[in-house]
């Protein structure tokens, strides 16, 4: 899974070389915008997977030998994954009405990155976080519900029912991307960060709370410095700064 998420973390960098930071789905039609968004979950998501998959991987390994376990993982992996193309349709809504935005009413944007940013700060404040957190952070309920389960799909199954709670968990955050860029590596670096963190941690819950406080002063502040939010904001070119003319 961490070699996995290595080479999500190196074809995402260079999709950044190629189409920057910026509003909008950066010219990205739906099928590339939902490949680019999984691959980005994949490298950012995988590290906080890992120790469940380890765990999953303890639970077969008596029912299955060799490549049948690798196969096994890759199910979860894929059914996990899966959620977070389908979290990407929904993304690629929000990031095309975004670049429309900038487009036809570009002072509204600030007020939306605003309201994006304390959304999420105080989603991470709430019970149904509190909730989901719980489950990613010590998820024997997988096990015990998936852990004996007949069927083809019982891997994929697991993976789905583990991505909905940590989509639940951490939807809050990611929306975060449509107001400071898709592709802002420095945000989606810190994201990963928190998401493992938050879900290895012992004080993983506490330090949500923290940083949902920190996102609330974050868009609190977006209205004063626009510059926050590059994804709902147009800053203009260089060279392309408004001038004065004067007649004689």
């Amino acid at each position: 899974m961490l070699v996995a998420a290595a080479f999500a973390w190196a074809l995402t960098v260079r999709s950044w070389e190629e189409m920057g930071n910026g509003p909008g789905t950066m010219g990205l039609g739906l099928a590339g915008f939902v490949a680019v968004w999984t691959t980005m979950m994949a490298a950012m998501m995988l590290p906080a997977v890992a120790p469940v998959g380890s765990i999953y991987l303890q639970n077969i390994r008596l029912r299955a030998t060799g490549w049948a376990r690798a196969l096994r993982v890759a199910a979860l992996l894929a059914g996990y994954l899966g959620v977070w193309a389908g979290v990407g349709i929904l993304a690629y809504v929000a990031a095309l009405g975004a670049g429309r935005l900038v487009d036809e009413a570009p002072s509204a944007g600030r007020w939306v990155a605003a309201a994006i940013l304390i959304v999420a700060g105080l989603y991470q404040l709430t019970p149904l976080k509190a909730a989901c957190l719980a489950h990613c952070r010590s998820p024997i309920g997988l096990l015990l519900h998936f852990g004996n389960y007949r069927g083809r799909l019982r891997d994929v199954r697991a993976g789905v029912y583990h991505g909905a709670y940590c989509a639940g968990c951490c939807w809050a955050l990611f929306a975060v991307l449509v107001a400071v860029g898709i592709m802002n590596l420095a945000w989606m670096a810190g994201l990963a960060a928190l998401v493992f963190v938050e879900k290895t941690w012992r004080h993983g819950a506490v330090l949500g709370i923290a940083v949902g406080v920190a996102l609330v002063v974050y868009g609190c502040l977006i209205p004063f410095f626009p510059d926050l939010a590059p994804g709902l904001v147009q800053s203009p070119m260089p060279g392309m700064e408004p001038t004065i003319q004067m007649d004689g």
